[in-house]
């Protein structure tokens, strides 16, 4: 299996299969794989030609400097998982230096208000990073079409937004939420938590479950409010926000619209580790 470090080594290896009109798939990741990560990878690899994966943990989408120095890097035990689904596929595992160069810094992008709600309320800063790094992926890679969980729904509608605004010649692929046997969303982040902390972060997709269930015969106020109350029940917890938005403007729900699809939104602390995760409403 191919691991490139240099992006120069990367794009000289791309060029001639992009001249032989080979399609290339792209799963962008931070790493510390998980099945949701090897579904991406599947999926791209049933679709194209060519499947790259990026494994860089990149700073200028973090605005806590201690959760980018303690989120995990795993590159040889990543490079192992890969390998049990297909040898075919290539890896770039850059250094900040070979992305960034001298300057570590994200560029501003306007996402048509997409980047203030919920997440971009809460991580200042966060959409540029984001928005800078995958902008560099796809050029790097001239990816075809591109993988990404809805586990990060608001960046994913971000990253369809990029693509449009920027002009990017990349699909993007919106693909399901993976859960452990509990429901948990999987997530990088879960490896930093206890045995019992982890069984205990069942109740989030429980609670979001239960939500959807009430949404369709209460308020959006009500429904909030029950949210909440849960929590308040489990101190082990620190509910950061609960919302229910429109997927296509993440903007709060104020009425229900039957014209619309909602989605509820929640990012909440245990251990002090942050996990977020959402739930289709209709």
């Amino acid at each position: 299996m191919l691991v490139f470090n240099n992006k120069a080594e990367l794009q000289k290896h791309l060029a001639p299969l992009k001249r032989q009109k080979k399609t290339i798939g792209f799963v962008p990741t931070m790493g510390a794989l998980h099945k949701g990560h090897l579904s991406l990878i599947n999926r791209s690899l049933s679709e194209n030609d060519v499947t790259v994966m990026s494994i860089f943990v990149n700073p200028t989408q973090f605005n806590n400097l201690e959760d980018l120095e303690k989120y995990p890097r795993t590159l040889e035990s990543d490079v192992d998982k890969i390998q049990t689904l297909s040898n075919e596929v290539i890896v770039y595992a850059p250094s900040v230096n070979d992305i960034y160069g001298k300057n570590t810094e994200s560029d501003h992008f306007s996402f048509d208000g997409l980047e203030d709600q919920m997440e971009g309320q809460h991580r200042p800063g966060h959409f540029d990073g984001v928005g800078t790094i995958v902008k560099k992926l796809f050029q790097i890679t001239t990816a075809d079409k591109a993988y990404f969980g809805e586990k990060d729904f608001q960046q994913l509608q971000i990253v369809k937004k990029l693509v449009e605004k920027e002009q990017l010649p990349t699909q993007i692929i919106g693909c399901p939420i993976f859960r452990e046997e509990s429901g948990l969303a999987m997530s990088s982040r879960n490896e930093r938590l206890s045995t019992v902390s982890r069984e205990k972060a069942a109740i989030i997709y429980q609670t979001l479950k239960e939500a959807k269930q009430q949404f369709s015969k209460s308020s959006a106020p009500e429904v909030i409010a029950f949210v909440k109350t849960t929590f308040e029940k489990h101190p082990e917890f620190t509910l950061e926000y609960f919302e229910i938005a429109d997927e296509a403007t993440l903007l709060p729900i104020e009425t229900k619209d039957p014209q619309k699809d909602y989605r509820g939104f929640i990012a909440i602390f245990i251990d002090n580790i942050r996990l977020i995760d959402n739930i289709s409403m209709k």
